[in-house]
């Protein structure tokens, strides 16, 4: 292809359809029968969740727990190859290839792995506000590689995008008929405030026919395609389409794709909150396939029936001044295309892609970048990070930034990719991993300079090299040079900033090492970093807590700053550290912490594993708006030279004091589902052989208030009763992380069940809430399973 460009327009409401989402989810798992007896429901099931689909064996109830009873077969639960991997069973993201699959859709409970998480995040500005918005269309090797596997994959080098904050929609592109996106690319863009476009393509001889079925008919034929390309995106929770229609089409064909585009287009606004329709330059309104490189009055007809124009990419300035009266007052829903590869004529590519940006910006359009992961398929693979963040900082001065504008505002920096597994500062496990799932909200990255000499300076990139949460952490390393008394890495939308003891430098009201509160931004006198951009309304009492880790000897001090605007109404009600002592502010401890801080702030102030230290503050703040959010490096006190500093990041959190008062939901209704037994190789001569388990978890839990699930099993040694449990306790083994309510585990090693007695393995659904604290394990979801041998 080529791509195509978004357009916004107003968010409508709901349309009461055949699909309801997650709500059709959960019934159509109540209408399935199970394949050997019937499910039986928890009594305590919430309201609104999905319900779990049939599960096999019977099942019983102990102390709040579900113990189901297998016997071991080796004939498994047949399981649909377009969801599920044929050779292990993984959770896949699919596609499909014809009109017919498409027309005979319909959601279904396997499809469940599927759907992400919500809709993307608040953020400011909105796509409504006619910003110049940018694009990218995701085109790799023919898509879905490692991003398919839903629950992710072992992947050692895989692509990785994390500059997000640089763009506002994301397109998944790839060459199959309906392209629906990997949920792990929606979710991670949602995080981010990003829209999610799929690709609804045709191309070729094949194209001609399928076009010609659908559109060279009456209304009822396209608007069926159109109602189906709808209900995918809302069962599926992403936010539209791109449509590509890259092949020749009759007169009757071509004439009806405007009523085409404007039914789907409308009939999206309706279902998905924010919803988008976009249209790449390929077809003219005579039928024949005939690239523009333009909006013209050719392929203006299709541009003024959906939300947005995406261009072909061999354009000139001239292409751009004409399209300055072709698209009026709607600038910013043309996408001028750039071809990052740099194929046939066009103003720049590659390293060189900033030109083409230049000439973009000048004219007020929006831009649509296609395959930026050039860097990853034609560059080394050892200099990937390198080359990433290289070819955005070419392009940053002319990527508006967008701003995070909701609580809780939690991350550990993880790219959802590591070399280890790190929960909390304590290693999982030690391997190659690749999860898009997990990745974290990501800052801006880059390297600036104190103006002058040009002595100070910060630079941030991602590192692997060591996590407290997750796999990848930030790495912040700067100089603080003489004279100078801290220099401030912004988590928002400032600069880096210098703050002079003697007082030559006021960027904040005065020099400080620990939390500094100003009631409006001062002009900061020189240009900097930013990690983050925030425009979050502050509720009464907010918590903040940074965890972070100094390499070397240095005796640099870290602290968090913050600065919030609307200073006419913004009043600081006091600060407050939490479990330490600061020169600036009595430290008063609550008399009766609620219970979720009263666990949070036990590791306030200390030195933590790995050499982290975890700083919490408490702010009391009325009518504020969060603005800027530091962490402030400050040179050792009596130092005058230069100082040089290695900081790592290992999680910020800003949380609503409120949030952390609410009772937590429990995870609850944890059945099993879809079992598979495989025999294992035997470890020695007389003993039996292993045991390999595969097998579904579905739970019910409300997902507004989850970041993730973690999923764990405690494997019993055999022997096992109804009612007994294992014989000793045993620390639960991670097996990996779900952000829906159900969890595929493949070839799990169990012990064997001896003679005329039962193995066991118990399921432990840990969640993971948005505001990033540990759950008592009273509080996670359990299932056991009791299996033993077949009678013979």
């Amino acid at each position: 292809m080529e791509a195509a460009g978004p357009v916004t327009r107003t968010a409508a409401r709901r349309r009461d359809r055949r699909l309801r989402a997650s709500a059709t989810l959960e019934e159509q798992r109540e209408r399935r029968p199970g394949r050997r007896r019937p499910r039986r429901r928890w009594a305590g099931g919430r309201a609104g969740e999905s319900a779990a689909p049939s599960s096999r064996g019977s099942r019983i109830e102990e102390d709040q727990e579900a113990v189901f009873r297998e016997v071991v077969s080796f004939t498994p639960d047949p399981l649909p190859d377009r969801y599920y991997d044929k050779d292990t069973t993984k959770p896949i993201s699919f596609y499909l290839s014809s009109l017919e699959e498409l027309l005979a859709w319909t959601p279904d409970v396997e499809e469940g792995f599927n759907v992400a998480l919500g809709p993307p995040e608040c953020r400011q500005p909105p796509l409504s506000s006619g910003r110049p918005r940018t694009l990218i269309c995701h085109d790799m090797m023919g898509g879905y590689l490692d991003d398919k596997f839903i629950q992710g994959s072992a992947a050692q080098t895989p692509y990785s995008f994390y500059h997000w904050q640089y763009i506002d929609i994301f397109v998944y592109f790839s060459h199959h008929t309906v392209t629906i996106p990997p949920v792990s690319w929606t979710n991670a863009a949602h995080r981010h405030g990003v829209c999610m476009l799929g690709t609804f393509i045709t191309e070729w001889k094949k194209g001609e026919q399928l076009c010609e079925a659908f559109l060279a008919g009456d209304a009822r034929s396209h608007q069926a395609v159109a109602d189906q390309l709808v209900l995918m995106a809302q069962f599926f929770r992403f936010d539209g389409w791109l449509i590509n229609i890259e092949n020749s089409l009759s007169l009757a064909a071509v004439g009806n794709l405007p009523h085409f585009l404007r039914y789907l287009t409308a009939r999206l606004h309706q279902q998905v909150p924010r919803g988008l329709v976009l249209w790449y330059d390929s077809v003219v309104s005579s039928g024949q396939l005939r690239w523009q490189d333009e909006l013209n009055q050719q392929n203006r007809v299709f541009f003024d029936s959906c939300d947005g124009f995406f261009t072909n990419y061999n354009w000139r300035e001239e292409h751009l001044e004409r399209m300055l009266g072709q698209a009026g007052e709607r600038l910013a829903d043309v996408y001028v295309g750039v071809d990052v590869f740099a194929r046939g004529s066009v103003v720049g590519g590659r390293f060189d892609t900033d030109k083409s940006l230049e000439l973009i910006r000048k004219h007020g359009f929006s831009a649509a970048l296609f395959a930026p992961g050039w860097v990853y398929e034609c560059l080394e693979k050892a200099d990937f990070f390198q080359n990433q963040d290289k070819f955005w900082s070419l392009l940053e001065r002319y990527l508006p930034t967008h701003s995070i504008c909701s609580l809780p505002f939690v991350t550990s920096f993880c790219l959802g990719m590591g070399t280890r597994r790190v929960c909390y500062g304590q290693e999982e496990a030690v391997g190659p991993w690749y999860h898009p799932n997990a990745q974290e909200i990501q800052p801006l990255f880059g390297e600036h300079r104190l103006e002058g000499d040009g002595r100070g300076w910060v630079k941030t990139h991602c590192c692997l090299a060591d996590a407290w949460n997750g796999g990848s952490s930030l790495l912040i390393r700067g100089v603080i040079p003489p004279k100078v008394g801290n220099v401030a890495v912004s988590v928002q939308e400032s600069q880096l900033s210098a703050c002079g003891c003697a007082g030559t430098l006021q960027a904040f009201s005065s020099c400080r090492s620990e939390v500094v509160l100003t009631e409006q931004p001062a002009p900061l006198p020189v240009p900097g970093e930013r990690l983050f951009s925030l425009q979050v309304p502050v509720p009464p009492k907010i918590f903040l807590s940074l965890v972070y880790k100094l390499e070397g000897p240095s005796a640099v001090g870290v602290a968090l700053e913050l600065t919030t605007g609307d200073a006419g109404s913004c009043h600081v009600g006091g600060i407050m550290m939490l479990n330490e002592t600061s020169s600036r502010h009595s430290p008063r401890p609550l008399r009766v912490p609620p219970t979720k801080l009263a666990r949070w702030v036990g590791r306030c102030g200390q030195q933590l594993s790995g050499g982290w230290v975890q700083r919490c503050y408490e702010v009391s703040l009325r009518g504020c708006l969060l603005q800027d959010l530091f962490v402030s490096f400050s040179r050792p006190p009596g130092s005058q030279e230069e100082e040089n500093f290695t900081c790592r990041l290992g999680e910020i959190q800003v949380v609503d004091a409120n949030s952390l008062l609410a009772p937590l939901p429990q995870v609850q209704a944890v059945t099993i589902s879809h079992v598979r037994w495989q025999a294992a190789a035997s470890e020695g001569e007389g003993r039996p052989a292993g045991l390999r388990l595969s097998c579904t978890l579905h739970w019910s839990y409300l997902l507004p208030h989850v970041r993730c699930f973690r999923v764990h099993c405690c494997r019993g040694t055999g022997g096992g009763s109804p009612g007994r449990g294992l014989s000793e306790p045993e620390k639960p083994t991670f097996l990996g992380l779900a952000f829906i309510n159900r969890y595929r585990i493949v070839d799990l090693a169990v012990a064997p069940a001896g003679p005329g007695r039962d193995g066991r393995v118990e399921f432990l659904v840990e969640p993971v809430p948005k505001e990033g604290f540990l759950v008592p394990r009273a509080e996670w979801g359990r299932a056991a399973m009791l299996y033993s041998m077949p009678r013979t």
